[in-house]
This record gives structure tokens, C-alpha cells and sequence, in this order.
């Protein structure tokens, strides 16, 4: 039995690791309706406060979740079309006098990434 268990070998004949079937298209619905974006200012933004102010300005009937992903990138996830599109298209918009720049992101985008150079 041990002879048998010293010529095993984990990497053979497997090139990559498998994926789940539609492990891609749960990433894809992730951020079907999300937006990413930042502000432009040197100072920090203050989290607890930004969230609540676009919260209440944005106000979408079934809520926005805010999330901070480091680096002042913010994600904005929206759960249906109408809400993303009424603020994309009510554009632009601040918070403490500080322009969002933001992108909604598309299939196989990265939020990270993604450059944020110019409003939308």
C-alpha cells in the first residue's frame, strides 16, 4: 500500500484548476448593476458620511449598498436598471464639493482597474 501512495502525484496530467459551472456568470451578475468610482480630491473621504449623504440624495426604491474597496475607489450596487440609470444620467454629482467620477462596470471588468479619468 505505501508503494502505491509514494508514486501518486497531484500534478499529473491536470494543467489548471476547475471552475464551477456558472462560477462566471454569478461574477457577472454581481455587478450587473454597479458602478465604480472615486472622488476627485487629495483629502479622504469620509466613509460613514458619504455613504449616508448619497444614500439620501440618490434615494432608490430599493436602496443602494455602498461599499469602500480601498485605494478611494467606492462601489455603488444598485438592484435594478431604473435606479443606475437615473443617476447616470443625473450626472454629475459631488459630495463636499468633490466631483464623482464614476464608470458602470461592464462584463469581466475589474473595479480596481477600471481607470476613472472623466465623468461619465
Amino acid at each position: 500500500m505505501e508503494r502505491g501512495i509514494e508514486d501518486l502525484s497531484l500534478d499529473d496530467g491536470e494543467e489548471e484548476a476547475f471552475s464551477m459551472p456558472g462560477e462566471a456568470e454569478e461574477q457577472n451578475a454581481m455587478y450587473s448593476f454597479c458602478l465604480v468610482g472615486c472622488f476627485l480630491t487629495i483629502s479622504v473621504v469620509h466613509f460613514p458620511a458619504m455613504r449616508n449623504t448619497m444614500e439620501n440624495i440618490w434615494h432608490p426604491l430599493e436602496g443602494v449598498h455602498i461599499s469602500d474597496l480601498g485605494e478611494k475607489r467606492f462601489l455603488f450596487k444598485f438592484f435594478n436598471e431604473l435606479n443606475i440609470s437615473r443617476v447616470i444620467t443625473s450626472a454629475p454629482w459631488t459630495f463636499n464639493n468633490h466631483l464623482l467620477i464614476f464608470h458602470r462596470i461592464q462584463e469581466n471588468e475589474d473595479p480596481m482597474f477600471v481607470p476613472l479619468v472623466y465623468p461619465d
